[in-house]
C-alpha cells in the first residue's frame, strides 16, 4: 500500500479536521442533514428545524466558509444546499446514521 508523503498526509488531516470541526454543532450536523434532502431556503430551515433565523444565519455563515453549503438566489429568496460533491458521501452516511427516520418494526 502506497502511503502519502507527511506533508501531504498533514494537508490532508488538516482539511479532515476542519470539516469535522464544523460537524460538530448539532445545529450544524441537523442542517446538513435537511440539506442531504435537497435544496432549501433560509425559512424553511428555520420552520423545518425550530431554529430562529438569527441562530441559523450564523450556522449557514460558518458552513459556508467552510464550503458546505452553497447558495443560489432567486429574487430576494435565498436557497441553500450541500456544495461539496466530496463530502456528499459522508454527509449521506452521516444522515443515515443519525438522522433518517427510524423504520417501524
Amino acid at each position: 500500500m502506497d502511503l502519502p508523503d507527511s506533508t501531504a498526509l498533514e494537508a490532508r488531516a488538516t482539511e479532515a479536521e476542519a470539516f469535522l470541526r464544523s460537524l460538530a454543532s448539532r445545529h450544524r450536523l441537523m442542517i446538513l442533514c435537511a440539506l442531504v434532502q435537497g435544496e432549501m431556503t433560509v425559512g424553511a430551515l428555520a420552520q423545518h428545524l425550530g431554529l430562529a433565523q438569527s441562530n441559523l444565519s450564523q450556522h449557514l455563515a460558518k458552513l459556508r466558509d467552510e464550503e458546505l453549503v452553497a447558495t443560489r438566489r432567486e429574487g430576494t429568496v435565498i436557497h441553500y444546499r450541500i456544495g461539496s460533491d466530496k463530502v456528499r458521501p459522508m454527509l449521506e452516511a452521516l444522515y443515515a446514521l443519525f438522522c433518517a427516520p427510524e423504520e417501524q418494526p
